[in-house]
């Protein structure tokens, strides 16, 4: 009876919580559910650049990068940034003229080709052997190197591992149904003093089918927690006309700073 109890003890504590972990991944699941099955193409996605349909690109530097820049940074220098879906954000020279590089990852030829010419810069261009039909774009001037491919087949083995990651618009453009992939391929871009910035949205996806997609915390956590740790860095308010528009009644945004655990 005394071993009993004490398993009961033991155990007991353990069954909770894997209830609980339960619970939550059906919540999250339910909450998800109005856009699982919600699928954008790589074509969709080309054409929106094809037809200038880019109200998701930001102009100027992105605050949220501004404002945390001394958190990713973490007193380096000369860090190699990834920046996943990086269209054409001005995020990347902002970061190359502090002395940093930056390779980033994008299917539009047109988003890329715009980059080096609204900030002008002269770039090469060259196929990518371990890449079928990818090419690299490199500026002249800056440590600058964006691959034009399908970001799924992108890997550490063409580019090594990072510093750190800036993710305004890419976990939250990805197809929901595949997140799993995207966080495996994300942490395996991770060098181990990696500083991995995500920006994400929270808002009724019953009132719209994105993308941009809806990101729960419980995702976030899911995704991520087992090989990584997850620090929530703000939370506000970015409901704007132009959300509305989409007829939301509320968006939040948050951003999150992602490190992998010390083994």
């Amino acid at each position: 009876m005394r071993n009993s109890g004490f398993l009961f003890k033991v155990l007991w504590p353990l069954l909770l919580s894997r209830a609980a972990v339960g619970l939550g991944q059906t919540n999250t699941t339910s909450m998800l559910a109005p856009q699982a099955d919600r699928v954008m193409a790589l074509g969709e996605w080309e054409e929106q650049w094809q037809e200038d349909r880019i109200t998701f690109h930001q102009p100027h530097v992105h605050k949220m990068l501004e404002d945390n820049i001394d958190k990713v940074l973490s007193g380096r220098t000369g860090v190699r940034f990834f920046f996943p879906l990086c269209g054409k954000a001005v995020d990347m020279k902002w970061l190359a003229d502090m002395g940093h590089s930056v390779v980033g990852v994008e299917i539009s030829e047109k988003a890329i080709q715009q980059f080096f010419t609204e900030n002008n810069m002269t770039y090469s261009e060259e196929p990518v052997p371990s890449l079928p039909g990818a090419k690299l774009y490199k500026s002249s001037e800056r440590n600058i190197s964006l691959y034009q491919c399908d970001l799924f087949n992108f890997s550490s083995s063409i580019e090594g591992q990072f510093g750190a990651i800036w993710d305004r618009g890419s976990l939250v453009a990805i197809n929901p149904r595949d997140r799993e992939k995207y966080a495996a391929l994300i942490i395996s871009l991770m060098a181990k003093d990696c500083r991995y910035l995500l920006d994400t949205l929270l808002y009724n996806p019953e009132l719209y089918k994105g993308p941009p997609f809806m990101v729960p915390d419980e995702q976030v956590a899911i995704l991520f927690g087992n090989s990584c740790d997850v620090e929530q860095l703000h939370s506000f308010n970015a409901l704007t006309d132009r959300q509305r528009a989409w007829g939301l009644d509320y968006l939040t945004e948050k951003v999150h700073l992602i490190t992998l655990k010390s083994i």
